[in-house]
């Protein structure tokens, strides 16, 4: 937790209390929070030791959003956020108030081919932002996480994230198994991934709208998870290694509907081309 700072100088005051606040660490996460999410940031910390073109754009947002920054030595970072790669640059704000789980089928109805994404107990944090790097590089619309038992968003796995965790919208359900039945109600393909599947990804093009579901590190799907799948496919392994970290196997997965869809608006450009005349 960051320590009390006075208040002082252009922007905000500072909170005297900072309970209920979060640290963000690093620059693409600091930043995106000033895009998305200004009004709830009360302080930016920079390292004096850094004055290139990234960070005077960060104080430029911070002070366009009336932010208090404070230059601070790297050193006193580092006591901030101790074992957080910050990079020289810290932000301080209230949690973020996340979608509530009672709004996701309306959510979803809004939506024309939604694309989801469901992890079922990831549990480091540098997987789970990665992972949502990874969901919103694919255009993902939304991301669903069990309430419990798995990696929080922490600052570390904001900073993995390198900002998609403030453009995401993510989902916290009570119940994993009962939400993967919503889904297919409102017309979605679950799809889970597997590395004991019988069909493998490349085998056909995943239908859609698709769900993708992937499970924590080791121990994969649970079994109330996999039962809910429509269909579980594997990732095909060509060499030695047994698995794939599960942030790369959610890009792989992800960029196979990216892929599908891309190829079915190539086929409707085609259809649509008036004939030829010779």
């Amino acid at each position: 937790m960051a320590p009390r700072v006075p208040s002082g100088g252009a922007g905000r005051a500072v909170a005297d209390d900072s309970a209920g606040a979060e640290l963000i660490a690093g620059p693409h996460a600091v930043s995106a929070a000033l895009k998305a999410h200004p009004d709830t940031v009360d302080c930016v910390w920079i390292a004096k030791e850094r004055s290139d073109d990234r960070v005077q754009g960060i104080v430029a947002l911070a002070r366009a959003a009336h932010v208090l920054v404070r230059q601070s030595p790297r050193t006193a970072l580092d006591r901030m956020a101790p074992g957080l790669a910050h990079q020289g640059v810290l932000a301080r704000r209230r949690q973020v108030e996340r979608p509530r789980e009672e709004d996701l089928v309306a959510h979803l109805g809004r939506l024309a081919q939604p694309l989801v994404l469901v992890l079922d107990g990831v549990q480091d944090p540098h997987n789970l932002g990665a992972c949502l790097r990874s969901a919103e590089a694919a255009g993902v619309d939304l991301v669903i996480v069990p309430r419990h038992a798995r990696a929080p968003l922490s600052a570390t796995a904001l900073r993995a994230a390198c900002g998609a965790a403030e453009r995401l919208p993510l989902y916290e359900v009570a119940n994993l198994a009962r939400t993967l039945r919503a889904l297919k109600e409102a017309g979605l393909w679950v799809v889970g991934a597997a590395a004991d599947a019988p069909a493998s990804l490349h085998d056909a093009p995943p239908p859609a709208p698709t769900a993708w579901v992937l499970g924590g590190e080791g121990s994969g799907l649970r079994r109330l998870t996999r039962e809910a799948c429509d269909v579980l496919v594997r990732i095909p392994m060509h060499g030695h290694t047994e698995s794939l970290n599960v942030s790369v196997a959610t890009g792989l997965c992800l960029y196979e509907s990216v892929r599908a869809r891309a190829a079915a608006q190539s086929r409707a450009a085609e259809i649509a081309l008036p004939p030829i005349n010779h």
